[in-house]
C-alpha cells in the first residue's frame, strides 16, 4: 500500500523499512547539526527516537537551526522537535530529555536501549563521555566534529577519528580517547581551517544577550561565540543521518 515511505522503500526494500521502524536512535544535541539529523531520521522511517537537549530556542538560532523560527523562540528545543516529529509521523515513539549531557548526567541514560547514538553536542567533556558510554554498551556511535566558523559544506567527510587532521576538536578528542583506550570513533569532520569570527560589539552576545529567561547555559559563558551559517551545520547533520541509516541497514 502506498505510504509516506514508499519512495524510500524503493531503495531499501520492505525488510529494510521494517528494520528502520524497529530501530531506536538517540540524538544528543538537536541544534544546528542534530536538528537536521533528527529531521532526516524521522523522514527515513526510524520508529523510535530519543532527543536530548536542555536548551531553548534563541533568536540567534534562526540562521541555522531547523526548529528555530520566530514562533518557537523561547520554547524548549525538544518540545518543538516533538511537535514537528508528530506532524511528520505521529506513530514515531519519541522520548525527550531536557538534559544537558555531561559526565555527571550520563548515568541517567541506558545506552543498551539504543541501536545507534548520535553525538551532536558541543562540549568536549560530553563528547568524550558519550564515546565512552557507547563503547562500553557496544552501541555504534557517530560524532560531529567542529562545524562552527566553517564556510565549505563540501569539505566534510566521514572518517575514523584517528585518521583525521586539521580539525582542532578532533585533535583533542584523539588525545583524550586514546587515554581511555577507545580505539575507533566514526566522525564527520572537515580539513577546512576555521576562520576567526569578526568582532562586532553591536551584535555581540556578550553585550547584547537575548537568551530566553531561564536559560541555564548562556552562550556568553563560552570563551568565543563561533560564527555560523545555514549551509554547513545542516549538511553535517544530513551526512550523519545518512551514515546512521546505512549502518543500521548494513548498506554499503
Amino acid at each position: 500500500m502506498l505510504n509516506q515511505y514508499s519512495r524510500t522503500q524503493l531503495l531499501f526494500g520492505k525488510e529494510g523499512m521494517e528494520k528502520l521502524w524497529n530501530s531506536r536512535v538517540a540524538v544528543f544535541g538537536i541544534g544546528g547539526v542534530g536538528g537536521y539529523t533528527v529531521e532526516a531520521l524521522v523522514r527515513s522511517g526510524i520508529g523510535a527516537i530519543d532527543i536530548i537537549d536542555d536548551d531553548k530556542v534563541c533568536l540567534t538560532n534562526i540562521n541555522r537551526q531547523i526548529y528555530a523560527t520566530r514562533k518557537t523562540v523561547g520554547k524548549y528545543k525538544v518540545d518543538v522537535a516533538e511537535e514537528r516529529i508528530a506532524e511528520i509521523n505521529p506513530n514515531i515513539k519519541v522520548e525527550k530529555h531536557k538534559t544537558f549531557f555531561t559526565p555527571e548526567t550520563a548515568d541517567s541514560f541506558d545506552f543498551t536501549q539504543y541501536d545507534y547514538v548520535v553525538d551532536a553536542i558541543d562540549t568536549v567533556t560530553g563528547k568524550i563521555e558519550l564515546a565512552v558510554k557507547a563503547n562500553k554498551a557496544g552501541v555504534p556511535i557517530i560524532s560531529s566534529m567542529g562545524a562552527g566558523n566553517k564556510l565549505d559544506p563540501t569539505a566534510f567527510e566521514v572518517a575514523d577519528l584517528y585518521k583525521t587532521s586539521v580539525c582542532p576538536l578532533a585533535k583533542v578528542m584523539r588525545r583524550e580517547l586514546k587515554k581511555r583506550d577507545i580505539k575507533a570513533l566514526k566522525v564527520v569532520y572537515s580539513k577546512e581551517e576555521p576562520i576567526s569570527p569578526q568582532e562586532d560589539e553591536e551584535i555581540s552576545c556578550r553585550s547584547n544577550c537575548i537568551c530566553p529567561p531561564g536559560t541555564a547555559r548562556k552562550c556568553t559563558a563560552r570563551r568565543q561565540v563561533p560564527g555560523s551559517n545555514a549551509f554547513v551545520p545542516s549538511v553535517v547533520g544530513l551526512i550523519i543521518a545518512g551514515e546512521v541509516i546505512k549502518d543500521l541497514l548494513a548498506f554499503k
